[in-house]
């Protein structure tokens, strides 16, 4: 008896989900079960390895039985076994298949149960009509748009505050300027929350015990209040010039190193280059450690890669029945969770002994070699840290962890892309390379490089960094925030305790209303007496790229430090030009971690005549 569809080889326990957008592109192992199951529509991607089938379905469901053998029995004993094997196997088949049915039919019955409890009566904000139990996920998924290219399409019917159903999510998504205003402060208080996250990133966050994923409340307080006076302050930040110093000495050698050893001996990547750097200056400002070897960085950098690999969306953040299915990623979850812990440990437990050896030694010994070790580090104000409303006093290491991966993690990408997406516009626009490296030259000159000190005093380059921030935000979508309780309004809608609100920036940063040629990207908007840009939103909202109110990141001084400093040794360092294979820039973007350029920026430089 063949199969339903298809030959097996073997029996396959396979569930492959596949949608065409960036949403979600996954193929999920359940418990091993007899047979397989397919689910969905294939667009360019053959699942035949995946499935073990000669052609899968081209959309639709299909179930796959195990093929059988109809050859002769060569007895009656012969036959009475065969037959008694097959009753096994289907029997086996449709335990199986009825364990699977009953699993999602009760996954639906408590998916329909849950909202009709938790919405009935409340007035959400408009948005498309959904299907039972999945709400509009399959038709985002299935619409074969990117998703920012589906909510502008959307707001157009529905206005700029509009409500879609994912599955059990319930995400309210806001797009203008004046209600970003009211979320976020004339209501800070009120939507000031986080929501619930799904199980991997909690693994990662130590249950939501980081800044960004601390729901509303004295644990938040407590780790923010840490962060932003211990670490983020005007003064800590001068602290660390050494370490901004350092890197950015790296950062250049590293970009004419690999100029001079490409074919045409200009050529360099910036994005890899930039992110290396940034990444360098976090390391050192989170654990103080200023002898690391390149390969050691290099090792970390990959292990915090994959952990921003490891929390990515999944089909069970929306339809969380479907969790048993994915145990493997679970389980792969925790390996890199370990792999985590046990490479920054090890930093941890060393920074320790330091300070122990000068608590120990104070005023008896030299301090520390400078070369050594920093005399502050973000890790030192964490060892110390008591979270209000606890008991238990110290941290865990698991917990050191995460805070420490949180500082990492959170300011590396998102400056990286800045910078990439700033060069571009450099090379794209030879004036303005022009102007900025005129500034560096009345300002500083070419006997020193630039400082961090330096790049306050440059008003065209804060004017670009303002420029860039507000064309290219980091992401689409502000960090997502939630109801404190319930009875929250927005707009005269109601906004359920468990919703997603989310921010749509680009709406707010091309709003014509708000900006003057929105669409060209101009620094001299920002250069005396041209528009405003606060980017806390306390006075108005005309751009959030780090978001605004009581959950504004704390990281906006770093990351603008960072971007005028790196931008400014560029320009300070190299001549930037067009490279052959990229005569004109692309400034088409895509969504990874943060929103980068589709394509990577390519690009050719001539070292400058320093007395450096």
């Amino acid at each position: 008896m063949e199969s339903v569809v298809g030959q097996l080889a073997a029996p396959v326990p396979e569930i492959a989900i596949e949608c065409p957008t960036h949403i979600f592109h996954l193929a999920f192992t359940p418990p091993p079960v007899t047979g397989a199951l397919y689910l969905g529509r294939q667009r360019g991607t053959d699942f035949s390895n995946q499935l073990m089938l000669d052609r899968p379905p081209r959309r639709g469901f299909a179930f796959i039985v195990p093929s059988m053998s109809m050859q002769e029995p060569t007895s009656a004993a012969t036959q009475l076994h065969a037959a008694m094997e097959a009753s096994l196997s289907l029997s086996s088949l449709q335990l199986a298949f009825t364990a699977v049915a009953a699993i999602a039919a009760l996954g639906v019955a408590v998916t329909v149960t849950r909202y009709n409890r938790r919405y009935m009566g409340l007035r959400l904000p408009p948005g498309p009509p959904g299907w039972p139990v999945v709400g509009n996920l399959f038709q985002v998924a299935f619409s074969g748009k990117l998703f920012i290219h589906y909510i502008r399409e959307l707001r157009k019917e529905y206005g700029p505050i509009l409500t879609l159903r994912m599955g059990e999510r319930t995400l309210v998504i806001i797009s203008s300027a004046e209600l970003a205003h009211e979320a976020l402060v004339e209501k800070g208080r009120e939507f000031a929350s986080r929501p619930r996250e799904n199980t991997t990133r909690n693994i990662f966050s130590s249950n939501k015990l980081t800044v960004n994923s601390a729901v509303y409340g004295p644990e938040w307080r407590s780790l923010r209040r840490n962060m932003v006076s211990g670490m983020l302050s005007t003064s800590r930040l001068r602290e660390f010039r050494h370490a901004r110093r350092r890197a950015m000495d790296r950062f250049v050698s590293r970009m004419r190193a690999e100029a001079a050893a490409s074919p045409d001996g200009a050529s360099v990547w910036v994005l890899r280059n930039a992110r290396f750097a940034v990444f360098c200056i976090l390391l050192d400002m989170t654990f103080g450690l200023l002898d690391l070897r390149e390969e050691h960085i290099v090792r970390i950098d990959a292990v915090m890669k994959r952990v921003l690999l490891a929390v990515g969306v999944r089909m069970d953040d929306y339809l969380p029945f479907l969790r048993p299915f994915f145990w493997r990623h679970q389980r792969r979850a925790l390996a890199v969770r370990r792999e985590q812990i046990d490479t920054l440990l090890p930093l941890i437990n060393r920074r320790r002994a330091m300070l122990r050896d000068m608590q120990q030694r104070q005023s008896s010994s030299p301090p520390p070699d400078p070369s050594v070790a920093a005399p502050f580090s973000y890790l030192d104000s964490v060892l110390d840290l008591r979270i209000e409303g606890r008991d238990d006093g110290a941290l865990t290491d698991d917990e050191l962890v995460t805070l420490c991966a949180e500082l990492l993690n959170g300011g590396t990408d998102t400056t990286a892309t800045a910078i990439e997406w700033g060069m571009a516009r450099i090379v794209d626009s030879p004036s303005i390379q022009a102007r900025l490296h005129e500034e560096v030259m009345q300002q500083v000159g070419d006997a020193r490089p630039v400082d961090d000190k330096d790049t306050d005093a440059m008003p065209y380059l804060q004017a670009f960094v303002k420029e860039l921030l507000r064309k290219h935000p980091p992401t689409y979508f502000s960090l997502t925030h939630a109801a404190v309780q319930p009875g929250c309004k927005l707009a005269g809608y109601d906004v359920p305790v468990d919703a997603n609100l989310d921010i749509f920036l680009p709406t707010i940063s091309e709003d014509p209303k708000l900006w003057d040629r929105p669409t060209e990207f101009d620094p001299d908007r920002f250069v005396s007496g041209g528009e405003t840009a606060d980017m806390t939103g306390s006075a108005g909202i005309r751009m959030i790229p780090f978001g605004a109110g009581r959950r504004i990141c704390p990281g906006l001084a770093m990351g603008t430090t960072h971007i005028a400093l790196m931008v400014a040794r560029m320009v300070q360092a190299f001549e930037w030009r067009a490279h052959p294979s990229q005569p004109q820039l692309d400034f088409k973007d895509k969504v990874e971690f943060t929103v980068v350029m589709d394509r990577p920026l390519l690009a050719a430089v001539k070292p400058r005549n320093l007395a450096f």
